[in-house]
């Protein structure tokens, strides 16, 4: 534990938590800071009790002339391969600071805390900071890795027209537009080929399969093996998701999957994996994501990823159109940076906390 001063204010200190002891005090700062209050509990034991790979580094933030606990921030394990060898990586999550220490200073005392603790124990750190937090990020050392990219297709445009003409043109206007899409769709995989699909309420054993078939090729990715999709997805109760499994025919070997979840009208693709996953998506398999999307009656898809620009080929292929992207931070170990400068990295959603 190393006190910091700083010269315009109180003194703070960067101490250990532990997961277990401080549960209430952590889930006490995160109110008000971190989203509805009716999730925080159960984020918490997701997250930080039942992860498979290690509990979450845990630090605090004290306010010395008081004892009291003002802030907190975690390092969650991920299992992720660099370059074809499993390397220890971990995620920075949950940064929260009480309302009256919500300055510039606490806030970079905290995060350098954290990465001094956390660059004893792993590899690389990576996060996913607002645009409020990119400043701090940048001043403790992280550069930016990469950019995250959403990208949406919409598959029921009435909604979208009504914004820009009156209700009664834009519902036939939008039906219209909803056939025609349907019959380019119908084209489009008769040239590239047709998959078949199927939903699932948890993780296939195929798609352990598929993983362990996978070549994943030298850049940045996490393990998704069906031991971290259980944790990620069918063991969180902060969301509810399925996965679309993706073959030449139902019930055989898997081409891709993509673990899904609904909010509103919109399907959000959350993770993926598929053949051939290094270099993009097959195309057929992007199609069938759009099919099965139109089938359950979703007006948009959404998915989230950072990788390489070729990989994105399939996607854009089906039409999906970038909407907007943030930044990907990070800081490796020292005796690693030369060699990681210009790597690939391949991300998702999943590659956050929840």
């Amino acid at each position: 534990m190393n006190a910091v001063i700083d010269s315009n204010g109180p003194a703070y200190a960067v101490v250990d938590g532990d997961v277990h002891r401080d549960r209430d005090k952590v889930i006490g700062i995160w109110r008000g800071n971190l989203g509805s209050e009716h999730r925080l509990n159960a984020k918490y034991d997701w997250f930080y009790l039942q992860c498979p790979w290690g509990e979450p580094l845990l630090q605090a933030l004290r306010h010395e002339p008081t004892g009291e606990w003002v802030g907190v921030a975690a390092i969650g394990p991920r299992r992720m391969l660099w370059q074809g060898r499993e390397i220890r990586a971990g995620v920075l999550v949950d940064m929260a600071v009480t309302a009256r220490h919500r300055t510039l200073g606490p806030a970079l005392i905290l995060q350098q805390g954290v990465i001094d603790r956390a660059m004893e124990h792993f590899e690389l750190i990576y996060g996913f900071p607002n645009p409020k937090a990119v400043a701090v990020v940048k001043r403790v050392g992280y550069r930016k890795l990469g950019d995250i990219v959403r990208c949406s297709r919409v598959l029921r445009h009435a909604p979208y027209l009504q914004r820009l003409m009156p209700h009664a043109l834009a519902l036939p206007l939008g039906g219209l537009i909803d056939v025609l899409d349907r019959i380019g769709d119908v084209w489009r995989s008769w040239r590239t080929g047709h998959c078949d699909f199927e939903w699932s309420d948890r993780v296939d054993p195929r798609m352990q399969a598929l993983w362990t078939e996978a070549q994943p090729g030298n850049g940045l990715l996490s393990v998704r093996d069906a031991v971290g999709l259980r944790w990620r997805f069918d063991q969180s109760g902060v969301h509810r998701s399925r996965y679309l499994l993706v073959g030449a025919h139902r019930g055989g070997p898997l081409t891709a999957w993509f673990a899904c979840q609904v909010e509103d009208s919109t399907l959000h693709v959350r993770d993926f994996w598929s053949v051939g996953a290094a270099h993009g998506t097959p195309r057929a398999a992007v199609e069938a994501l759009v099919r099965a999307a139109r089938a359950e009656g979703h007006s948009v898809i959404s998915v989230q990823y950072a990788g390489p620009h070729d990989t994105f080929a399939a996607w854009r292929a089906a039409r999906f159109v970038e909407r907007d992207r943030r930044p990907v931070f990070g800081k490796w170990r020292a005796s690693l940076e030369p060699a990681v400068r210009t790597g690939a990295i391949y991300l998702t959603p999943a590659d956050e906390d929840e």
